[in-house]
């Protein structure tokens, strides 16, 4: 542990055996003989070791908050339910598979199966986040040394290993215990023949599959020829105030103030409180949109004139998706856009990845490093395949030699962007929440490689450590500046610890090379943070994020050299985050959960001419910005338009200043007196008889009718 930098205090602090402070610390569930399932979930509370429960019972079960109070108010407790009651097969645990892993158990899905059949290299090092250097020498099979690893991650989630051999031949019928499908580093014959296995069956098994070849990467979803999706956007639906309503056909709703809508054409609205045209008031209207600021509701003018007031409010409909099999799919692709500067990538890479795919059916291998035979034959099959496509695209030939250069590397951040990706589509396809990708997605980083084609071939040559997977793809040069970097990172969260594993991979901050990742975060871990912040275990709980998020790196990469602080990064800490300390930086990274602290940072890295990579999170949304000094306007230069509302999750479960408070009490009165009995005058008057206000809240679920509501306030 040489390369970690703490006072000898917190080192006893991180490797006693017992948390800083027991009394502290969150009460934890005895550890069952197997691994515990959601539907274990029942905090019987007088009882410290509860009996198994029997199967299927999710929907009676408790979830644990303690544990997913976080992804609960994402999700809804529906969709945590329906998790726990879905198993998923995964085979592949390469560097995009055991991402994938990772995250659908810490998401607490019931049973994942681990199929793997490969050995443990040392390419493994620099894409695996779960295979060690003793695997390698040890000759381990990579489902082997990851499964207890992954196992560990969520003791509710049985985590399974499967030996079973997949090739043209399999009896594919053990798939039917399963609700998902997940395959990576998968023949491309062997996936369209599992597909439609998938496809064909009643219900379908949803299926998806990932892969990661060097600068590029690709992900299909197949959820069957109906799927239904109850929540296409996991929005709260918003409410807006009626400017005008014009009586004509069709009638146009003007919002008051130009506030946005947010709608979509096809969408559904219901109106209320409206003077005037009263004959909307509770009814149901299918929009048109016509501006972010009116929409069209179909034919007004028979009814009254509108005079003023009313709101109307989004009415959320169950949205069916059709999807097609793998095999209709390859010649006439429905494909996202995930970067609309180069809307003609996605096609460019389809085609030039259905070639990869062709060559290793042909030769059993991928192109090797810097072959320019095997480059020029992989550009011949990309325009061979190409004819077989129903839209044509013009072959980019700059990217079928890049791709066949460094297809055998793997950039790890990619493998962890993409599997974040694939891991959402497995959790759209158990729950019926969110819209599904269909059925394409492409993401690439030729950017990044494009400049190195004039590199002799050296430089991505295999130099047998840790690093070949991603030297094959930027070469030596710049794995040395890695090396090199030196890092100064807030912030230990999700994100934090996300990052660290990429810095562990990448090998940023290395001891030998005099670099440095400098990470500071004065909290301490929670269990809730087990849910999402995959480094820290429940042995960690009361322990310090910083040093316990620090250690677990050099797990992943001994090599790195890490400095933990328990300290905050503000005016009270220039102490030791002066000048003279950001002089020794060449790059700032924030993974905060707050603007004030983003804007501090921003500003001393503004006024000490560093770069800052930032990042942030919110429920399934998340943002990140690259500022470089003199080249991008930083973070306090621009200002993002207000909130229109609190988010979810902080108002229900982590308010912080008093407008949460306020806004939850208005969001708590309006849920419980919103119909009819419960007026005002009622509310007053529950006030004047009943003595809690939590009896009060509670008053609109025991009393359906105005008799019991009587009866309630008079006994």
């Amino acid at each position: 542990m040489n390369n970690l930098s703490v006072s000898p205090g917190l080192q006893e602090a991180l490797w006693s055996s017992e948390p800083v402070s027991s009394s502290a610390r969150s009460p934890q569930k005895k550890r069952c003989s197997r691994p515990l399932t959601l539907t274990d979930r029942v905090h019987r509370r007088n009882s410290p070791s509860p009996p198994s429960p029997p199967p299927n019972m999710a929907d009676s079960m408790e979830i644990d908050d303690s544990l997913y109070s976080r992804q609960r108010y994402v999700l809804g407790d529906s969709a945590m339910h329906q998790m726990a009651q879905s198993s998923v097969f995964l085979s592949g645990l390469g560097s995009v598979g055991v991402e994938i892993a990772k995250n659908i158990v810490l998401a607490g899905v019931k049973a994942v199966t681990l199929h793997d059949s490969r050995q443990c290299d040392v390419w493994d090092l620099g894409t695996n986040f779960f295979i060690r250097e003793e695997d390698v020498q040890n000759q381990r099979k990579r489902v082997e040394a990851v499964h207890p690893r992954v196992a560990e991650l969520n003791p509710y989630v049985q985590v399974g290993v499967s030996s079973v051999v997949l090739d043209d031949s399999t009896d594919l019928s053990f798939l039917l215990n399963y609700q998902c499908v997940v395959l990576t580093e998968t023949r491309l014959n062997l996936q369209k023949r599992i597909n439609h296995f998938c496809h064909s069956q009643q219900p379908p098994i949803r299926f998806i599959s990932c892969d990661v070849l060097g600068i590029c990467s690709r992900v299909f979803c197949d959820f069957g020829e109906s799927f239904e999706v109850l929540d296409p956007t996991g929005e709260e639906p918003k409410e807006l105030f009626i400017q005008n309503i014009t009586q004509d056909n069709p009638g146009v709703v003007t919002c008051m103030d130009s506030r946005t809508h947010g709608l979509q054409t096809g969408q559904s609205v219901c109106f209320r409180e409206i003077n005037g045209m009263t004959e909307l008031n509770g009814a149901s209207r299918h929009v048109t949109v016509i501006s972010p600021y009116s929409f069209a509701i179909g034919d007004t003018s028979s009814l009254q004139p509108y005079l003023h007031g009313g709101i109307f409010r989004m009415v959320k409909t169950p949205k069916s998706f059709s999807f097609e099999t793998m095999e209709q799919q390859l010649h006439d692709p429905q494909l996202l856009i995930p970067d609309f500067s180069k809307p003609e990538a996605p096609l460019q890479i389809h085609v030039t990845m259905l070639a990869l795919d062709l060559f290793q059916e042909q030769h059993s291998r991928l192109p090797s490093t810097g072959c320019l035979q095997d480059s020029e034959l992989l550009l011949k099959l990309t325009e061979e395949v190409n004819e077989t496509l129903k839209n044509k695209v013009c072959v980019n030939a700059s990217l079928v030699r890049c791709l066949s250069r460094c297809a055998r590397g793997c950039l790890s951040p990619l493998a962890a962007a993409v599997g974040g990706v694939a891991s959402q589509e497995v959790l759209k396809a158990l729950t019926g929440k969110f819209t599904p990708l269909q059925q394409w997605f492409y993401l690439d980083a030729v950017e990044v490689v494009q400049p190195l084609q004039s590199l002799p071939v050296e430089e991505f040559a295999p130099r047998g450590d840790r690093y070949d997977a991603l030297r094959a793809c930027i070469g030596e040069t710049l794995c040395l500046e890695l090396h090199k970097l030196r890092v100064f990172m807030v912030g230990c969260g999700a994100i934090g610890c996300e990052m660290l594993k990429n810095f562990a991979l990448l090998g940023v901050g290395l001891a030998r090379c005099s670099g440095e990742v400098c990470i500071t975060d004065p909290d301490l871990i929670d269990k809730s943070n087990l849910n999402r912040q995959f480094l820290f275990r429940p042995h960690h709980i009361q322990k310090p994020k910083s040093i316990t998020a620090a250690a677990a790196s050099l797990d992943i990469n001994p090599e790195l050299q890490i400095d933990a602080h328990l300290k905050k990064v503000c005016p009270a800490t220039e102490d030791t985050y002066s000048d003279a300390f950001y002089s020794r930086i060449n790059l700032v990274v924030t993974a905060l959960d707050n603007v004030e602290a983003r804007r501090y940072v921003d500003s001393r890295s503004v006024s000490n001419q560093k770069a800052l990579l930032d990042s942030g999170t919110m429920g399934t949304k998340g943002h990140t910005e690259i500022i470089v000094p003199n080249l991008t306007e930083s973070y306090n230069s621009h200002r993002d338009p207000p909130e229109e509302e609190i988010p979810f999750c902080t108002l229900k479960s982590f308010p912080a200043v008093i407008e949460h408070t306020i806004q939850w009490a208005r969001d708590k009165v309006r849920q419980c007196y919103s119909t009819d009995t419960f007026t005002p005058a009622v509310l007053f008057s529950s006030y004047v008889y009943l003595s809690s206000a939590v009896l009060i809240i509670h008053l609109p679920q025991q009393c359906c009718s105005n008799d019991t509501l009587t009866s309630a306030l008079l006994f």
